[in-house]
């Protein structure tokens, strides 16, 4: 659905994505990350035509970017970080006018106004001025304007942004829901955000590319090692902690919290050692009861920061644990 192959976009002195290539099938959702200035913005641009690559090319729904704008252009739907709103329009006035714009039918255009109007939860202020509205209606709108068309592919630029917990547990299912129907790729700063919604991950540094892969096999390339959660059922925290270190392929043990009976460890292995049939053979073996026993992956924020990092960066990293991602600022690109 969407083929990029060797694209760079120059200006001037300046690379801001320098000969980069991924592929999006149809029916996805891929996340696109990247730090301050990496280019995904500019990226963005190129797949929707409003900017020209320097070189390569860049393939949406079979057409080509360069060649054939006008045909990309009415199969993408895209939502810029901020809206392309008219405030003294009300909503239903806007969504018509932009659906016509877009080559809705006009027997079809009622019939979808109403559709992405409940669709995107803003049927109840359809004849309000887009002025008066909040943030979060305002962002709802801007995603309608964006589906109007029925669109084969969406481009989402920080979709969520702005909106209140619940209007974003809202959004983040709306987007979901469009999967299937629609090749989406989303560009946000917030990380649970990607690993809640989306199938696979690209991560640009620099104008280049750093990764494409789904995050649990990004863990596995990155991590080498295997990382498990153990709870034993038990009396004795320091016979536990033994017994697992013992067992093959163990490189080290941490002694989590236990709250009464109930002792909580990290087990990491060795490099391509696969421990967890021996941990759990090691407990039942010992009498105990074996309450938990699951791989532990790196956060997309543990990800995003070993690829994104510079050379120098990786050599004064220290190891940290597997913790939940927070946001992070802005794409200033």
């Amino acid at each position: 659905m969407i083929k990029v192959e060797g694209l760079t976009k120059r200006y001037a002195r300046k690379v801001a994505v320098d000969n980069i290539s991924f592929e999006v099938q149809k029916g996805q959702i891929v996340g696109f990350l990247g730090p301050n200035g990496a280019g995904k913005t500019t990226t963005m641009r190129v797949l929707t035509c409003f900017l020209p690559p320097t070189s390569g090319t860049a393939n949406v729904a079979g057409f080509d970017v360069q060649d054939q704008p006008m045909e990309v252009k009415r199969r993408i739907g895209y939502l810029p970080e901020t809206p392309p709103l008219y405030p003294e329009m009300e909503v239903h006035e806007y969504l018509e006018f932009v659906g016509r714009i877009k080559g809705v039918l006009a027997n079809d255009l009622t019939r979808r106004v109403n559709e992405v109007a409940e669709k995107c939860a803003i049927a109840d202020v359809r004849k309000t001025l887009i002025g008066k509205l909040s943030k979060g209606y305002k962002q709802r709108v801007g995603l309608a304007q964006a589906i109007i068309h029925n669109p084969d592919v969406l481009i989402l630029d920080e979709p969520t942004a702005g909106l209140d917990p619940h209007q974003i547990i809202e959004t983040r299912e709306l987007i979901k829901g469009l999967a299937g129907e629609h090749t989406i790729i989303l560009s946000t700063h917030i990380l649970p955000e990607v690993e809640q919604v989306c199938e696979r991950v690209i991560i640009i540094a620099k104008g280049k590319l750093v990764a494409t892969d789904t995050v649990a096999n990004l863990t596995s390339r990155l991590r080498g090692a295997e990382t498990v959660a153990v709870e034993v059922l038990a009396a004795d925290a320091a016979s536990v902690q033994r017994s697992l270190e013992q067992v093959a392929g163990v490189s080290r043990v941490i002694a989590g919290a236990h709250r009464d009976e109930k002792l909580h460890f990290t087990v990491e292995s060795l490099e391509g050692r696969h421990i967890r049939p021996g941990l759990a053979k090691a407990v039942v073996d010992a009498g105990w009861q074996l309450n938990e026993l699951h791989a532990v992956g790196l956060s997309l924020e543990e990800i995003f920061l070993q690829l994104t990092a510079s050379p120098d960066e990786h050599k004064e990293a220290a190891p940290v644990e597997p913790v939940a991602a927070p946001a992070m600022g802005s794409d200033a690109q």
